[in-house]
Parts: structure tokens; C-alpha cells; sequence
């Protein structure tokens, strides 16, 4: 099927206006400047062997008989004489630089004896200065330009461009062809078309690398939150634990102080407990256990006394029992634990 049916209308004259104002423009001469020193620079060998270029033929109106002798493979150009066309010299102002074509085709009654819908006609560019801009306007009736496009059909002849001849003999570098007679070609379609795909494909996958790697960088935001806040709630119940611990163990201790006798009910119980004949030299509490050392004048029968003591438990002797000859006494050394009540331990197991 060929590409030009395949091109939609609005797509083709978008591309015939494109190419319309690309013609002849400051841009289009200056990018031709430019290849030429781009291929100056190459050399003769490699230049001949990649230069695609399509060669050009040209064809001077009106066509001498019989009839001209077209190229295969050529671009065949139609040059005509400046009587033909109408050539206004114009200023304009800088914001005009837009769209110049659609800013002369509305003020086109103005600079020719013809309205639009009569006309083709293009709109050049050639500079600007102090807030103008230079503008040459090349028009042609419609009505003589078709004529003259269906004498070089009956000669063969199928311009893909057409040029004007200066009054000094150098092409203008326009096109004058009608939109709907300008050819398009398929292989160039065909690059287009391929050149949209790809560039639709590599954006869509662009698009698709894009909105996963979001999604990927916004589940590992995720997973970092979640971590953290895993690590606050770790952190949390460890406070709370130890807390609790503490709190146990405060609770344990203060029980554990309150079961214990005072010092006062312990030295009145002692007193109560030993005889009259027995006083004490030493006496030491160490936390749970008492031990103390004195002289009685019956000491084996301080563990019975000691005995009935509620305070204190398992009372023995340390060392044994040794007469001092100064008092007559025996001396005697004994340990004994403290008695008190039962008090629960700390519970540290409870979240």
C-alpha cells in the first residue's frame, strides 16, 4: 500500500508547510553552508562513497519541444521567469517572525490585486533589523499555475518543486508547488513513520522504567518506615520491660526490707534473750546473717536461750568455747540468721 494514502490529511499539510518555510529560509541556507565545510573536511574517497545525495534536474519555463528528457531517480525542479509571478519587497515587525505566512496570507489583498483563494504564494524571510524583519513576497494565480503544471504533465513532466529565475539569473530558493501537488516521498514516509514508532516505543518504555523505578523507590520508603518503626516498638517495649523490672525489684526489695526486724527489735530481743551473766564484745549484721562474740559464765547454754529468739535462726557456735582467765568466763563466738517473713520475689517476666 503506498505510504502517501497512509499519511493523515492534517500530518501531510503540517509536513508541506514545514518543508514550505524550511525552503529558501535563513536556516535552510546557513545549514547548507555548514554542510558544505562538513564535507570539505572529508575526505574525497569517503565522501564519494557515503554521499546519498538525490541528484537535482532542472527545467526552465515555458518547455521547449519536444518535450524534456527527465532523470529517473532526479528531483525534477521547475524553474520560472520572474514576469510570471508577483515579487513584493516587505517590513514587518519582529512578532510577525511566528508564523509570517499566516501574517501575509491575512493582509495578502493588500499587497496584490488578487485575493487568497486566488493565489499561491510564499513568504521569505531575508533578515531583520531594528525590530523589522525583511520579507519578500513571491505569489502566483492559481489558475496559471495549474495551467502550467498540466502542460508539463502532458509533457511528462512531474515537478517536485517549484522555483523563480531572479532578474540576475540565480533560483530565489522557494517552492511554489500546491500542497496537493507536492509528492511525498514513500521512503521518506516510510522513515518517518518508522522514526514515530520507534520514538513512541522508546517513550513508552521510558514511561514504563520511570513508573517502576517510583514505584520501586516508594516500597523501599515503605520498607524503611516500617523498619524504623519496628525498631521504635522494639525500643519501646525494652523501656517498658525494664521498667517493669525495676519496678519489681523496687517492689521485692521494699517487701524484702519490711519482713526484716529493726534494728531496735533486734537489739531488744537480744537483750530479752541472753542471760544476766553474759554481755557481748562484738556484735555485726551483715544482711541476712548476725554474728556476734562475748563472755558468759555459761556459754554451751546460749544456743538454747538464742533458740527462743524469733528474730534469729539456726544459732551456732564459731570456734569453740575458750575460759578467760582474767574474768573466769568462757569466751564464745556465734552466727546466726535473721528471721523474717516471707516476701515474694520480683516478677521480671512480665511484658
Amino acid at each position: 500500500m503506498n505510504s502517501l494514502l497512509s499519511v493523515p490529511a492534517p500530518l501531510r499539510a503540517y509536513l508541506a508547510n514545514v518543508e514550505r518555510r524550511w525552503q529558501g529560509s535563513v536556516a535552510q541556507r546557513a545549514w547548507q553552508l555548514w554542510l558544505a565545510e562538513l564535507r570539505g573536511c572529508v575526505p574525497a574517497r569517503l565522501r564519494q562513497r557515503f554521499s546519498a545525495q538525490v541528484p537535482v534536474q532542472t527545467h526552465r519555463w515555458p518547455i521547449v519541444m519536444p518535450g524534456p528528457e527527465v532523470q529517473t531517480g532526479a528531483r525534477q525542479v521547475l524553474m520560472l521567469p520572474t514576469p510570471l509571478v508577483m515579487i513584493h519587497r516587505l517590513q514587518l515587525p519582529t512578532a510577525a517572525a511566528r508564523d509570517l505566512t499566516a501574517v501575509v496570507g491575512y493582509e495578502l489583498d493588500k499587497y496584490t490585486p488578487y485575493p487568497r483563494d486566488q493565489l499561491f504564494y510564499v513568504v521569505r524571510q531575508d533578515g531583520r533589523s531594528a525590530g523589522w524583519l525583511q520579507i519578500t513576497l513571491i505569489a502566483i494565480l492559481r489558475e496559471r499555475m495549474n495551467a502550467i503544471l498540466a502542460e508539463c504533465g502532458a509533457h511528462g513532466l512531474t515537478p517536485q518543486r517549484v522555483d523563480v529565475c531572479a532578474e540576475e539569473g540565480t533560483p530565489l530558493g522557494i517552492d511554489l508547488l500546491p500542497d496537493a501537488a507536492r509528492p511525498l516521498n514513500p521512503r521518506t514516509g516510510i522513515d518517518r513513520r518508522r522514526v514515530l514508532a520507534g520514538s513512541c516505543a522508546v517513550l513508552l518504555i521510558a514511561l514504563m522504567g520511570l513508573w517502576l523505578h517510583d514505584r520501586q523507590q516508594r516500597l523501599q520508603g515503605m520498607r524503611a518506615t516500617v523498619q524504623a518503626q519496628k525498631a521504635e516498638v522494639a525500643q519501646v517495649q525494652q523501656l517498658r520491660q525494664q521498667l517493669t523490672n525495676t519496678l519489681g525489684a523496687a517492689d521485692y526489695l521494699s517487701r524484702h526490707k519490711a519482713a526484716r526486724p529493726t534494728m531496735a527489735a533486734l537489739m531488744s530481743e537480744l537483750t530479752a534473750c541472753l542471760p544476766d551473766d553474759t554481755w557481748l564484745e562484738q556484735l555485726e549484721i551483715d544482711a541476712d546473717d548476725v554474728s556476734f562474740s562475748g563472755q558468759s559464765v555459761r556459754a554451751s547454754a546460749l544456743i538454747g536461750r538464742l533458740n527462743d529468739c524469733r528474730s534469729l535462726e539456726s544459732p551456732q557456735f564459731q570456734g569453740v568455747i575458750q575460759p578467760d582467765a582474767a574474768s573466769g568466763k568462757e569466751r564464745f563466738a556465734l552466727h546466726a540468721r535473721l528471721h523474717q517473713e516471707a516476701a515474694d520475689g520480683p516478677n521480671t517476666d512480665t511484658p
